[in-house]
């Protein structure tokens, strides 16, 4: 196969022996390198080699599980508890695109983010929370700041992400000394 421009996705061949072989290098590559590429912001794709079927979902979850069983863990244990609640939940299918809108946000201020984090503003999740409120409510179909009383369940969860919310930013009063 011929390799691909630099703007194209790469496809990644994976065998029933768990090898990866990158199409547009011809080369057996490791998780890591895909971790890498993830990084560089390189597109690709990976297939299993006997069915062509995309199992990029399944590897880039793999990448996630060896990063997070060496050490280098982000993933809080509450959050990962949270999520696997969510399977089966009725809001299942936004989570997907809310996590990923928060993903983006996150990216586009990550200078922001890193300045706030350093003491040039005083509490840097508030804003973070709004935004994430806002894309939350623009997800569901809800209006920001609806005078409507939320459900009972809706005021539990608010109090309880209020809660996570005090909870951080006592960890930033820790780390901001």
């Amino acid at each position: 196969m011929a390799a691909s421009a630099p703007g194209d996705t790469v496809i990644i061949k994976k065998y029933a022996n768990r090898r990866l072989y990158n199409t547009e290098s011809s080369s057996y590559i490791t998780l890591e390198h895909l971790a890498e590429m993830v990084r560089a912001k390189r597109e690709f794709k990976v297939v299993d080699a006997r069915t062509g079927e995309d199992i990029t979902h399944n590897v880039l979850t793999q990448i996630i599980m060896d990063q997070e069983s060496s050490g280098k863990t982000m993933l809080p244990a509450n959050f990962l508890r949270q999520l696997i609640a969510m399977y089966g939940d009725s809001m299942q299918g936004l989570v997907p695109q809310y996590l990923e809108a928060s993903m983006e946000a996150f990216q586009r201020n990550q200078s922001q983010f890193r300045d706030a984090m350093t003491g040039a503003f005083a509490n840097p999740f508030t804003e973070i929370a709004k935004r994430n409120m806002e894309m939350f409510a623009a997800a569901t179909g809800a209006k920001p700041g609806n005078a409507a009383e939320p459900e009972p369940d809706t005021k539990a969860e608010l109090a309880e992400l209020k809660e996570q919310m005090a909870a951080l930013q006592r960890k930033l009063d820790k780390l901001g000394g």
